[in-house]
């Protein structure tokens, strides 16, 4: 049956961390030494990020409102896309020397990151679409709606997912991310 939130039943975790409140909002304490990487440039594979996850059909639109307590190298909150441990998508924003970047991680056997200077204050929205075999990452600052185009990514369209908010701490101690709004279309 899984977890009520946000409206629907079936959410569950991947990577359930130690600490979470339902809310609203949803308050998630990400642990140390949490991440999704998979082996490009550093050498690694990771794949214990925190992750509340819902089934999505072909052709979903997932969106998130969040905002996040970052305090060390690589914390990170946002929406992940997951097909399986090769296959997945993460979104959100993510501490890096210093500043807060808004980023897409798109995971086909191996990582590739791109990031770009977040301007948010406060809250960042995202909107994340599956068309065909590609994804489609948007994003609003403060309030804004998420109409800035972040990336489009391949994504191979006949792979079951599932989506929903995540968060991790790669480098820290761990961080408090609280998402008020999460919905999610084309449910499985």
């Amino acid at each position: 049956m899984g977890i009520e939130m946000f409206g629907m039943c079936g959410w569950r975790w991947f990577n359930e961390p130690a600490s979470w409140s339902a809310g609203p909002p949803l308050t998630v304490q990400s642990e140390p030494e949490t991440d999704w990487w998979r082996t490009t440039h550093y050498g690694f594979v990771h794949d214990n990020g925190h992750a509340l996850l819902h089934g999505a059909e072909p052709g979903f639109r997932a969106t998130a409102t969040f905002e996040a307590d970052y305090r060390d190298q690589y914390d990170q909150a946002g929406l992940l896309v997951r097909a399986d441990e090769r296959n997945w998508l993460k979104t959100g924003i993510e501490l890096v020397d210093g500043a807060l970047l808004l980023g897409a991680v798109v995971t086909r056997d191996t990582s590739d990151w791109s990031v770009t200077p977040c301007p948010a204050r406060q809250s960042v929205s995202l909107d994340v679409r599956q068309e065909g075999d590609s994804i489609t990452v948007r994003y609003g600052v403060d309030g804004q709606p998420p109409e800035t185009l972040l990336r489009i990514a391949y994504f191979p369209p006949d792979l079951p997912v599932s989506v929903g908010p995540m968060c991790a701490s790669p480098t820290g101690q761990g961080f408090p991310a609280r998402f008020t709004e999460v919905a999610l279309s084309g449910t499985a």
